[in-house]
């Protein structure tokens, strides 16, 4: 039989908070002044098409772009959405691609699953925020396919630095005493389930090498440079009391972050890892109030690192010559308001959601669907989350002789054989 995967890897880029549909992807600039577009907007490689002003990069890569205009995540709620959802057996979408995959990749070691948050590539940063749900949740394949989370100087993470003499791993007991130790840590909450798989997994990846998959130092400088977005940390734009003082260490982190996760993304990707998660921390959400900032300075906080990072990878992967291997989906939980608040804010709204994607194959150049003129809803060609998911499952497996194989359950063959891709997309 054939290979059950494509070969094919997929960055998710949850823009957690819930990102503007308005100051990005689908601006609108003919509608009354409460509505209209903050900023103004950028022309964009394709002709007759627009993106917000904050994203000077994206606009001159639109030709290789795909937006859609017309998906919605359905409620305007924080979640893990549509990252997580009965779509994807309410499990984070790369454990459910390492259920059909297996948990490493049978040739380089790494998980086939990893969950990048800020200190994965800075362990003094920010971890995941997970009040409104896990981003590495398993749902109902169980803890044996969660995402491999590098962060916060663990003993994992330190011994796939391989800064221990390699002597040392040549005493397979001593190992594996330490492994059992990382394991009672990991699995704290009394989940025993899976056990054997972290540490089977644990053992590949250090015994492998593979650690050299998660070490940034081993880019050329130029590149780590490239996707430097740290520029972007200005302590005076969030100094004030009021309109996201609180939570300006978020965009701190975000910012600081955000280039070098994606950087380290495309290494494992290149280096055998099939899914990638990359979460930001709700620097999305644009209501103006003491945790949150507006929509114009969140421009400049939020929007324009995006731009910059996402604008380095595309660029990166253009010359690399492996655009058509990754595919990188950028979306949220929901989006925002077509009115702006009386504080310069734009609130949450769940019927209609930015989604964008890259590489991967896709159509280039291409906007899907259309929204009504006030950007709240889809007027045409409305998509859903079982078309995102469906999409990401045919970008990664070979449907085809995942239909042959008799060993997963008929609901997981049911959930990525029948579903129907984003219409139009490839």
């Amino acid at each position: 039989s054939g290979s059950l995967t494509t070969g094919k890897s997929v960055i998710f880029l949850l823009q957690h908070g819930g990102p503007t549909q308005f100051e990005t992807f689908d601006p609108k600039i003919d509608v009354p002044d409460a509505i209209r577009t903050v900023g103004g907007v950028a022309q964009t490689s394709v002709p007759g098409t627009i993106f917000g002003s904050a994203m000077p990069g994206l606009a001159r890569h639109a030709d290789k772009l795909a937006v859609v205009r017309s998906y919605s995540t359905g409620s305007g709620s924080h979640s893990n959405r549509p990252l997580i959802t009965k779509a994807s057996v309410n499990a984070n979408i790369g454990s459910l691609y390492s259920r059909f995959a297996g948990a490493n990749d049978e040739v380089s070691g790494l998980p086939t699953n990893v969950a990048l948050y800020p200190n994965s590539v800075d362990p003094t940063a920010l971890g995941p925020d997970e009040r409104f749900g896990k981003i590495a949740a398993t749902g109902e394949l169980g803890s044996a396919y969660t995402a491999f989370a590098p962060g916060g100087g663990s003993d994992l993470q330190r011994n796939m630095t391989l800064v221990l003499p390699r002597d040392r791993f040549d005493d397979r007991r001593a190992l594996l005493s330490s492994l059992d130790r990382l394991r009672r840590k990991l699995d704290a909450s009394g989940t025993m389930e899976g056990v054997d798989k972290f540490r089977q997994q644990a053992l590949d990846m250090v015994l492998r090498g593979v650690g050299s998959a998660f070490d940034l130092s081993q880019e050329d400088p130029k590149t780590i440079a490239r996707y430097n977005t740290a520029h972007y940390v200005d302590e005076t734009s969030y100094a004030d009391k009021s309109n996201g003082a609180k939570g300006r260490r978020w965009y701190q982190t975000n910012a600081e972050t955000l280039g070098r996760q994606l950087l380290l993304a495309r290494r494992l990707c290149e280096s055998g890892c099939g899914f990638v998660t990359i979460a930001t921390r709700f620097v999305w959400d644009m209501h103006a109030d003491a945790n949150n900032l507006g929509v114009e300075r969140g421009m400049n906080a939020v929007i324009r690192p995006f731009d910059h990072a996402i604008t380095a990878f595309i660029e990166d992967c253009e010359e690399r010559g492996i655009a058509d291997d990754i595919l990188l989906v950028t979306v949220g939980e929901m989006g925002r308001t077509p009115k702006i608040n009386k504080r310069g804010g734009r609130d949450h709204w769940g019927r209609l959601t930015p989604l964008m994607m890259y590489g991967g194959g896709i159509t280039h150049g291409q906007t899907i669907g259309r929204s009504t003129k006030d950007g709240g809803s889809p007027q045409s060609g409305a998509v859903g989350t079982e078309h995102l998911v469906s999409t990401i499952l045919h970008t990664l497996l070979d449907i085809g002789e995942l239909r042959l194989r008799t060993k997963f359950p008929n609901d997981l063959m049911q959930l990525a054989s029948a579903g129907t891709p984003i219409p139009g997309l490839f």
